[in-house]
């Protein structure tokens, strides 16, 4: 029997808790299991990035740098992972190039090894200068495939991209399965013609949502698959991903055999029992979200886009237009040419779809963010978009067919500027955070700043030097 390990990513101490509890974990809740998880022998800790960098400064009252920082000087010998929207950052809208290089810097600097880098649209223009960026300042590069399923989105498709990823320079390739779509046999499949057509790493990354992520992932590692994604046992499964131990327990003694210890997984899954306890007891973790949830696979609908339009239904006072929502939402995909539901486009297709049924008349109402995406503002829509729905969203605007980040100008002068003008901020950091989120990192750096702070603390250099 040839042993070839299948490697683990845990998302203990990012993504398991932005599925399951909007993002609320501290760093004090993560730092009596640091050094416990370090020795655990993971491929990689996911840790930052993705939601954590806006519930950090918004809700938390943490520094997201100093928590980076306070987590690399824990773990010192297990890679240190982030999540990475492409040109839009950690944000919502593009950045500009300046933006997003100075980005990778400070993150490669502060701790992180690896950069999932994605977009919405897999549009590989918009992923460009992240890559490049990674590339120059060493870090480890993990180009992700935002998976969906479509008339236009086959196997076929993701073998094409994944190629095109690796010609970009990805050193590792992802399947990123965010509404839990990839079932087990085309997980399967799909991982055999990837392992066939590429020579680097393939990661998966899928949700337990439907019910259906540890089966995705034990084929997936029938089929060759590199590394997956886990979660220790405290906040994996429904929105979350599978759990670590279940699956390193289910290999145990196969040619995929983790080679991780149990009763490690155990004891430091013990600490997190308790943060999950806490979150719960907080109201903050709603037991729901625990549940098998088939409606992903019968609307291609993600739990977080669902439940927030069943908020907009709420306030409208139509909750009695539920399913004509879900029915309306593939309808509004098609139109605007099989987008994937994943941030920001799972919000936009779904808040248009609510707008279409409370209305009364289909796109009546064009929020701003729809005609955007029509425009091409947020990149190249995979499909055909229905130009009659074109025309009456943008009227005769101009569609922009280039990258739209060749747009922006550089940007990181001017926010550096209006923080000197309104007296905030000490670091090239917090320039940063500014840049992604002007009104809450200006709210958060007043109160951090009018606290007495160690020179030790203050790194790095006043924001008139940013180059």
């Amino acid at each position: 029997m040839t042993k070839k390990p299948l490697l683990i990513t845990d998302t203990i101490l990012r993504d398991a808790h932005q599925s399951q509890a909007a993002t609320r974990m501290t760093l004090d809740d993560m730092l009596p299991a640091l050094e416990k998880l370090d020795k655990i022998g993971y491929w990689s800790l996911e840790c930052w990035g993705g939601a954590t960098f806006d519930a950090c400064m918004r809700f938390l009252g943490e520094d997201p740098w100093e928590r980076l920082r306070t987590i690399k000087a824990h773990v010192k010998n297990t890679r240190l992972q982030m999540l990475f929207r492409g040109q839009n950052i950690l944000g919502y809208k593009h950045y500009a190039d300046d933006v997003v290089d100075a980005f990778v810097a400070k993150s490669i600097e502060n701790g992180i090894d690896v950069i999932r880098i994605f977009d919405a649209l897999n549009d590989v223009r918009n992923l460009e200068q992240s890559i490049k960026s990674c590339k120059k300042y060493g870090g480890i590069c993990e180009a992700a495939m935002s998976y969906t399923v479509s008339p236009v989105h086959n196997e076929e498709y993701f073998v094409n991209l994944a190629k095109t990823l690796e010609s970009m320079g990805a050193d590792v390739i992802c399947v990123k399965d965010m509404a839990n779509l990839l079932l087990p046999f085309n997980a399967y499949s799909l991982v055999k013609r990837l392992k066939e057509n590429v020579k680097v790493p393939i990661h998966l990354h899928t949700h337990n949502t439907t019910g259906t992520g540890d089966m995705t992932n034990l084929m997936a590692a029938q089929a060759g698959v590199d590394i997956v994604d886990t979660a220790l046992s405290p906040l994996a499964n429904g929105t979350s991903q599978p759990s670590t131990e279940a699956l390193v327990a289910t290999l145990q003694g196969t040619e995929r055999d983790t080679g991780l210890d149990l009763t490690a997984l155990s004891d430091v899954a013990a600490h997190f029992r308790g943060v999950a306890e806490r979150l719960k007891t907080a109201g903050i973790l709603d037991p729901k979200v625990l549940s098998v949830d088939t409606k992903a696979l019968i609307f291609q609908v993600p739990g977080g886009m669902l439940s927030n339009m069943i908020n907009q239904l709420k306030q409208a006072g139509k909750e009695d237009k539920y399913y004509e929502v879900l029915d309306e939402v593939p309808r509004v995909r098609k139109d605007f040419g099989y987008p994937p539901l994943v941030t920001p486009t799972s919000q936009i297709v779904g808040t248009q779809a609510v707008m279409n049924v409370i209305s009364g008349e289909r796109y009546k109402m064009v929020p701003k963010e729809s005609k955007g995406l029509l425009r091409g503002e947020y990149g190249k829509l995979p499909g055909e978009v229905n130009e009659e729905v074109r025309k009456k969203a943008i009227g005769d605007s101009e569609v922009i067919t280039c990258r739209p980040a060749d747009l922006l100008k550089p940007e990181l002068e001017n926010y550096a500027a209006e923080m000197k003008e309104k007296g905030i901020g000490k670091t090239k950091e917090d320039v940063l955070s500014y840049a992604l989120f002007p009104a809450v990192a200006e709210k958060f750096l007043k109160e951090r700043d009018s606290k007495p702070t160690p020179a030790s603390e203050i790194r790095n250099l006043i924001v008139e030097d940013i180059s």
